[in-house]
């Protein structure tokens, strides 16, 4: 499953949708009204555009679908990007709107739950927000792209970021190269 929240970086939800598109896997998405704001405004998608991308649609209003349940099976979930509003309702277990029902869900079920948080700087609550939701299984990965694989563009490096939330999925893919592998320069 995958959310899109309001937070800069839109394209890390949408390239990662392509991805998991691309290998046949089954996506349920929603996206917040923010999130549609930021996917307008950063890459000009409309809702209809990130739905051609899913396999299910959702809006955060639809409480009643599916992935609401803890007895409907995913995967996992990814929040990508995460705001620090999602964050910290999710942080404090206010179940607002879909894509904090559906994080809550994967948190009590065990689910994978990756937290792709797109803010900066940082503030002690943020901080707090990410250690709390951390301390009850969520992996908290800010989008904070790597240069060791010398990024040639900025695609590049949304793939370097959404390579590792496939990683943390044990998803496999090529996206990016590897620390440690011949092209780095570093064995």
């Amino acid at each position: 499953m995958v959310a899109v929240t309001g937070a800069s970086g839109a394209a890390y939800g949408v390239r990662l949708l392509e991805v998991l598109k691309e290998r046949g896997v089954e996506t349920f998405v929603v996206v917040s009204k923010a999130g549609l704001l930021t996917l307008r405004h950063e890459m000009g998608y409309s809702d209809r555009e990130v739905r051609a991308l899913a396999s299910h649609y959702y809006s955060e209003e639809e409480m009643d679908a599916p992935i609401a349940s803890g007895s409907f099976l995913v995967d996992g979930m990814v929040v990508a990007p995460c705001s620090t509003k999602t964050l910290a309702c999710i942080a404090h277990d206010i179940e607002s709107n879909l894509v904090v029902r559906a994080a809550m869900v994967a948190l009590k079920e065990r689910r994978p739950l990756l937290l792709l948080v797109r803010e900066t700087p940082l503030t002690a609550i943020h901080l707090e927000n990410m250690l709390r939701c951390a301390r009850v299984g969520a992996i908290v990965m800010p989008a904070s792209p790597s240069f060791y694989n010398r990024p040639k563009d900025v695609a590049a490096m949304v793939d370097q970021m959404v390579g590792r939330m496939l990683d943390a999925l044990r998803i496999e893919h090529s996206l990016y190269r590897r620390w440690g592998s011949p092209e780095t320069g570093h064995d």
